[in-house]
């Protein structure tokens, strides 16, 4: 793909499939008289955005106006649209890998496929189709249309495994710091951020799940044999991936609670101790306060052993204290 044709059309890769897992990539001159082989079909990256992307898809590639409207549409979420003739509208989410950019920030990848033909759009870069790529390099890719679909799809769901298992681990390492010290206190607000990683990239999960089941379900007349089993495969990794979010949503509250639970401990230990020494002490400040009033006929005030006296009543109040508290076990 020559780096002009990037710039000036907004394709970022074209290529025209063989039938055997390999592709030739052509440019966009190519594309106004291109004449597919008996086996062979083709795929367009475009860039959303682009002025000049947007103009060929309304006015070259032959779309419907309502298709070309819902691939353009600025906000979108996962979902599969059949149109007539058999034609699939096929929109999905993918990690976002992009530098700076959370993962859980979905990249969205919109596509219109039908049996000899794969358009996608997409805003921001990703991965998977990168992926997909190599692997048609190798000689490995997808052989059909339809295919492409799932290598897509495929790559994409590999990228959100990562992600799992990143918060996943995040998680594990939380709970073993908490097991082996028992003074440590995680970050509250890194627990919640976790929470939240694991609620957003459920949010979008969720219906792309349902997508592959209904793909799964309604098969299309140039879908592949297997095609089927594999959007069902699909489907049940990303139930076990919405399955391990759940559970990282509900360690983290566990996680919240269990350092909630240790602070109570320690602040009605403290309160505790707090009482046992107020009351500890209570006798002999009151003593002490008693005897040191400003008026006349304090005991001892004029002996040379009063203080002696007063301090060995002290000692023995205190005494007789530890022993009470000793046989009610407050100590």
């Amino acid at each position: 793909m020559l780096a002009d044709d990037t710039q000036q059309w907004g394709l970022i890769h074209a290529f025209v499939l063989d039938g055997l897992g390999s592709a030739r990539a052509i440019t966009y001159g190519e594309l106004v008289d291109l004449q597919l082989g008996e086996a062979e079909s083709l795929w367009l990256h475009w860039d959303r955005s682009h002025p000049s992307a947007q103009a060929w898809l309304r006015s070259q590639s032959g779309l419907t106006v309502f298709a070309c409207d819902v691939l353009l549409e600025e906000d979108t979420r996962p979902r599969v649209l059949a149109l007539p003739n058999e034609e699939l509208l096929l929109f999905l989410r993918g990690v976002n890998l992009n530098p700076d950019a959370a993962p859980e920030d979905m990249v969205s990848l919109r596509v219109f496929a039908d049996a000899r033909r794969v358009l996608s759009l997409r805003l921001r870069p990703l991965r998977s189709t990168e992926a997909v790529i190599r692997l048609l390099a190798e000689g490995k890719g997808p052989k059909t249309a339809s295919e492409v679909l799932v290598y897509l799809a495929d790559s994409m769901t590999d990228r959100v495994n990562d992600l799992v298992v990143q918060l996943a681990e995040s998680v594990d390492r939380e709970e073993e710091r908490l097991e082996l010290d028992e003074r440590y206190t995680p970050e509250h607000d890194s627990m919640l951020s976790l929470r939240r990683r694991a609620a957003s990239l459920r949010r979008f999960l969720l219906p792309q799940r349902e997508i592959y089941a209904q793909l799964t379900r309604n098969r299309l007349s140039w879908f592949v044999e297997d095609d089927s089993d594999y959007w069902n495969e699909l489907s049940n990794r990303l139930i076990r991936y919405l399955e391990e979010l759940d559970l990282v949503r509900e360690r983290v509250n566990l996680v919240l609670e269990s350092e909630q639970r240790r602070l109570s401990e320690r602040m009605n230990r403290t309160m505790y101790l707090l009482g046992i020494i107020t009351g500890f002490f209570l006798p002999m400040t009151f003593l002490t306060g008693l005897l040191g009033i400003n008026v006349g006929g304090i005991p001892g005030s004029d002996s040379s052993y009063g203080f002696a006296a007063a301090s060995l009543l002290i000692a023995l109040i205190a005494l007789f204290q530890w022993w009470i508290f000793r046989r009610l076990r407050w100590l």
